[in-house]
Formats: structure tokens, sequence, C-alpha cells
């Protein structure tokens, strides 16, 4: 099968209206991780009608779309998230969130449209096709043990050859798209530490075990994983972003609770920080007279990409953008669950740029005034389109 450029690109610009349409509703109708039911209805409506696909429904919240060529050959499954984040949204859009609490402060909308629209485009191409493309509209990426393990143990990965995702990325330049071989977003864990002192009046510190000195004393020596026990030239961070206790000025409490993250790309790395941890916390307990609850859970996989698989996808993305297209994207502690499909068949994972200085869209994922330049929209459709027609051409 071929696509010449030109064609490629009428192709995607008959789409685009209703991609950044679809991205619209989607952003006014955004739905928490494991809640996805009224986007995944609306992605399986908009996917029915297309001629070609197999649509069906892995779980309750998500949506499959085959699209099976005439003859054999490669099946590449490409993946969008549909999760929206317990955010207020600040934005004045005509678009804005319609449910209080709760945005598209990610870009999943963008992505779940983006696909939509490589949906759209391929299935006018089915009298060519040779192989298979599979479409995974993915719930709760947000939310820990996440969709994509889920989807993984219902055999959506079965029989792929290779899997590609992608982020529309904020503080990347829209215009730009971004490749990596090997490491990209590192592995997130979580840790919740229990201090049990003993409590008593504020003006007798020295009849108490005093819960929240111990808990200062735990958060100033688990700086030291990083900048001391850790090797320098292997990323790590380890992040106390709760330190919980107290109820009045003058009583010391019974117990104080620290919680936070920990991000590492190295899988030694990721078993040592923990026995630190924990040492570090008895020890510092032990030594004022405390004791400790100690529960540390591991989160996602790193997000490391297949070399030759990501190899092969910049020199597509380079073909179809150029060389000021495309640009090496930067490892961040971040982490993603398309490890998940990364686990089970090679692929990549790539960062489509969505920041615009100039129209002001320059805040961080996760903020109450996220957007995207829906300009990379196309950016993505185009990406993902060009990569699927060369591996089926392999």
């Amino acid at each position: 099968m071929t696509l010449p450029q030109d064609k490629l690109h009428t192709a995607v610009a008959d789409v685009m209206n209703k991609v950044i349409a679809w991205r619209r509703h989607l952003h006014a109708h955004p739905e928490l991780s494991f809640l996805e039911y009224n986007t995944a209805q609306f992605v399986y409506d908009a996917l029915r009608p297309l001629p070609g696909l197999e649509v069906s429904r892995p779980t309750r919240t998500s949506v499959l779309a085959k699209l099976v060529g005439k003859k054999p050959g490669k099946t590449i499954a490409l993946r969008a998230d549909m999760d929206a984040l317990p955010i207020q949204e600040e934005h004045d859009f005509d678009f804005v969130s319609q449910a209080p609490g709760v945005m598209h402060a990610c870009g999943h909308d963008g992505h779940t449209a983006i696909l939509l629209g490589v949906a759209m485009v391929l299935s006018e191409l089915t009298d060519d096709l040779t192989g298979e493309v599979r479409l995974i509209f993915q719930h709760a990426e947000e939310l820990y043990p996440g969709g994509a393990e889920e989807l993984v143990r219902a055999g959506v990965m079965e029989g792929v050859d290779v899997v590609l995702g992608a982020h529309l990325w904020a503080p990347l330049p829209v215009g730009l798209v971004a490749v990596t071989p090997g490491p990209l977003l590192a592995a997130p864990d979580t840790f919740h530490i229990t201090i049990r002192g003993s409590g008593g009046h504020a003006a007798e510190p020295q009849k108490t075990v005093d819960p929240i000195a111990v808990g200062a004393q735990v958060v100033v020596n688990l700086q030291h994983i990083c900048s001391r026990y850790k090797d320098p030239f292997l990323p790590g961070v380890v992040s106390v972003t709760q330190f919980v206790a107290g109820t009045a000025d003058n009583v010391i409490p019974e117990t104080s609770l620290l919680a936070g993250t920990v991000r590492t790309f190295d899988r030694e790395l990721r078993e040592q920080i923990p026995e630190q941890m924990k040492r570090i916390v008895q020890g510092v307990c032990a030594a004022h007279g405390a004791t400790m609850e100690w529960e540390y859970q591991l989160g996602y996989r790193a997000v490391v990409n297949n070399e030759a698989v990501t190899d092969r996808l910049r020199a597509i993305l380079l073909r179809e953008f150029g060389e000021s297209g495309v640009t090496v994207a930067k490892p961040t502690m971040g982490g993603e669950d398309f490890s998940a499909y990364l686990a089970k068949v090679p692929g990549s994972f790539f960062l489509i740029g969505a920041g615009n200085t100039a129209a002001g869209i320059v805040h961080p994922h996760h903020h109450p005034r996220f957007t995207v330049d829906e300009a990379a929209l196309a950016i993505g459709v185009r990406a993902y389109v060009r990569a699927v027609v060369e591996w089926w051409q392999a």
C-alpha cells in the first residue's frame, strides 16, 4: 500500500473539523479514571459507522477498534487514553468542563480525538490494507493500577507486532514531535508512613514523644537517599508531598502521616530505595522513642522505548515532518502506564508539541488552566497515519 504525502495531508485536513469538535466535546464532558462510561460510549458511537472497523468493548469503560486488511501483514496497535483529573477548571472556553471539579488537564481529550481521526482516515483505505491496525481507547491512565494492565489481561496485545503511543506535550512547542530511544518516563511508586508517638499537652513536651518533630527529622533524612546513597549517574527522586498531623494549637498529637512518591528508571535502584527509606525511618523513630508503620506501593513500570522501533519511528517522522519538525524528547520523571503494553510487545512512546507561548498556552500538565494548541491534533493524526502506512509496507 502506498499513500503519497499530499494525499495523506488532504485526508487529514478533511477530518480535522470533526477531530476538533470531538476534542471539545470530550473536554466539556470529562470523566475520572475507571468512570469513563459516557466517554467510552461516545467513542464507540463515533467508531461504529466507519467502514471496515470491528468495534468492541474489552472493559466497561474502554473501546477497541480493529481494522483488518484483505492480506496478511503486520499488526500495529495505537493507544489513546481517555480519563480526566479531579481538578476544577479555570478557563472560560465555550467548551469548558461541565463537570464540577473534573477537568481534562493532561490532554487525554486530544489523544482520544486524534485516534478517532486516525480511525476515520484509515477506514477509507480498507481496499488497500495489508495487516491490521488495532486502536485502543484506554481508560484510567491517571490512577493506579491503571487501565493498560487491565486491557493487557483482556488480550488487546495478543498478536500485536508493535505498539505506538503519543502524548500531547505542553512544554514542547506546537509543530514539533519528539522521540527518544530507551528510557523516557519513570516508574512512579508511592509511600505512606505513619509515625506513632505519645501525645499530650503542648506546654509539657517532655512528657510526650512528638510525632511531628520525629516526622520532620524523617523528611530531612530521606533527602540523603538521592544526595548520598544513590549513584549520581542514575536518575531518582524521593519527594515527601504530604505531612499531616495535629488538630489543635495546644495539643501534641499521637501520630503524624507522611506520604509521597519515588521515581526511578533503573530496576535495581527501584528495589534499593524503599529498603533504604525504611531503614532510615525506623532508625529515626527508634532514636526518638517513636514507632512507625510502613506502606510502599509499586506503581507503573518505567516507559523504556524499544530502540529499533524508535529508530524506525524517527525515520518515518522525519520523512513526514522534516528535520525541523522532529527533535529528541528529554526523559522526564513523570509516569505512564503505557509501560504495560511495552512489557508485552516492542513499541515506542513519543511526544507531540502542544504549547504556544504567543497564544498563552503555557500552563503545565495537571494545572487548572492547562490547554493545548489544537494545531497539534492534525500533527498527531498525520504522525500516526504515516507510521501505520509505512509499517504495513514493510
